[in-house]
């Protein structure tokens, strides 16, 4: 790859669900989906609620497989790798904020923050200095740093979740609702945050229903609808 590639190809992807209670009725979800994703760039998926756009999230993150198509982080085509290869893109090159929390109960936050950075080689007392400076800009108290998030409220879990996903320096960064259950002050943490990973040449894909979010974030946005009508169309 050349800096001037893109980071993210998405090429003629297509994706149905199987209803296998239902007789293997086959439900489309999306079709011709193909957009790319730039060093620098916020990349919002758009559309209605159900047009699949966290299916398309999670097609390039590798947790739903697809139909047809490519799907391409760097030189590797996600649709296609080995489940060793995406564990291994996603340690060096992906990372991923969901809306949840899922991390192994008992332990610590600051631990929990620190995981993927210490995954990429990252020395522990960077990775520590990191993953205070997170916590301490995305207001989660000293206080709780020692304690296992689960105990924890919604969007102080949230605050955790961003801080995990944005300690590693990650080419391709997927954000599901960053900012869902946030208040004000939280959201424009979370939004300097973004722009400061734009700033370094991340690439970001992203959803956010908030509009006030996505306008400040969103280099451009690609419409989700258009793709699940076709797909409808098709079936």
């Amino acid at each position: 790859m050349t800096p001037i590639d893109p980071i993210l190809r998405v090429e003629d992807v297509a994706k149905s669900f199987t209803m296998h209670l239902r007789g293997g009725l086959s439900i489309p979800v999306v079709d011709h989906v193909a957009f790319e994703v730039r060093a620098g760039e916020c990349v919002v998926l758009g559309g209605p609620s159900g047009a699949g756009k966290s299916s398309i999230l999670k097609m390039v993150w590798g947790n739903y497989g697809v139909d047809r198509g490519r799907i391409v982080v760097g030189d590797v085509d996600v649709a296609t790798a080995e489940p060793r290869e995406v564990l291994a893109l996603r340690r060096s090159t992906m990372g991923y904020v969901s809306q949840f929390l899922r991390v192994v109960p008992r332990v610590a936050t600051l631990d929990v923050v620190m995981e993927p950075a210490l995954a990429q080689g990252l020395d522990p007392a960077e990775a520590r200095a990191r993953a205070e400076a997170l916590l301490t800009r995305l207001n989660v108290p000293e206080r709780l740093w020692s304690l296992p998030p689960a105990t924890f409220s919604g969007g102080e879990q949230q605050r955790v979740n961003i801080a995990r996903g944005l300690i590693a320096d990650v080419r391709l960064l997927l954000l599901d609702e960053p900012t869902a259950s946030l208040d004000a002050a939280n959201r424009a943490a979370v939004v300097e945050l973004i722009e400061a990973k734009k700033a370094a040449g991340t690439a970001l894909l992203g959803i956010f229903h908030d509009g006030d979010v996505r306008d400040r974030v969103a280099t451009r946005i690609v419409d989700v609808g258009g793709f699940a009508t076709a797909g409808r169309a098709a079936a």
